[in-house]
C-alpha cells in the first residue's frame, strides 16, 4: 500500500466544503495510485482530509473519506509536489495524518434556513421556499446552526464558513474605517 498527496482544485474544494459526501472524485491524469492506497487530500496548501483510493477511473481518482479536517486543516508545509498526485514517504504521511487528530464524537445540531415569504397559502409558501433555496443556494443564503438545546449558541454560515449576520456590528466596523 502506497501513500499519496492529492491536491483538489480550488473550485472543487469550495463546493466540497458545502456538501457531505462519502467520496470525492479528483481528476488526476495518469497515476500509479491504486485501490487501497492511502491519501492526504490537500486544498489551499493545507491537509483537509485523510482518504483511501476506492478506485481509479481513467484519469480520475475516487477517494473515500476516512477522516475530515475541513474546519481545522493542518499546514501542508512539508509536502512538495509537481502535480495533482504525488507519492510521499510513509513517515511524512503518518506525521501529517496524525496532526489531523482523532475523529470527534458526533452530537445533535439544529440547522435552519429561515426567510420571509409572501404567499397565498402554506403550500405556495413551501414551493417558493424551495425555489429560493435552489436559486440562491449556499452562496447567498445564511444557514443557522446551533447545538440542540442551546439556541443562544446559534451561528450563521454562508458558503460553509461562519458569517456575521448582525447589521449593527457591520455598521460599527464601517464607522471605524
Amino acid at each position: 500500500m502506497a501513500q499519496w498527496s492529492v491536491i483538489i482544485p480550488d473550485e472543487q474544494w469550495a463546493t466540497e466544503r458545502l456538501f457531505q459526501h462519502d467520496v470525492v472524485t479528483v481528476a488526476s491524469g495518469p497515476t500509479e495510485a491504486s485501490a487501497g492506497d492511502e491519501v492526504l487530500l490537500v486544498a489551499e496548501e493545507r491537509v483537509v482530509a485523510l482518504a483511501r483510493v476506492e478506485k481509479t477511473d481513467g484519469g480520475d481518482l475516487v477517494l473515500g473519506y476516512l477522516r475530515r479536517a475541513f474546519d481545522e486543516p493542518v499546514p501542508a508545509d512539508d509536502l512538495a509536489g509537481d502535480g495533482t498526485v504525488t507519492a510521499i514517504g510513509e513517515e511524512l504521511f503518518r506525521r501529517l495524518a496524525g496532526r489531523l487528530g482523532a475523529q470527534a464524537d458526533k452530537k445533535a445540531w439544529l440547522v435552519s434556513v429561515a426567510m420571509p415569504i409572501e404567499a397565498t397559502s402554506p403550500a405556495e409558501a413551501v414551493r417558493q421556499f424551495w425555489s429560493h433555496i435552489a436559486e440562491l443556494g449556499p452562496q447567498e443564503l445564511p444557514t443557522y446552526v446551533w447545538p440542540s438545546g442551546d439556541e443562544l449558541a446559534m451561528q450563521a454560515f454562508v458558503l460553509g464558513a461562519e458569517a456575521n449576520q448582525d447589521p449593527e456590528e457591520e455598521d460599527e466596523e464601517e464607522d471605524k474605517d
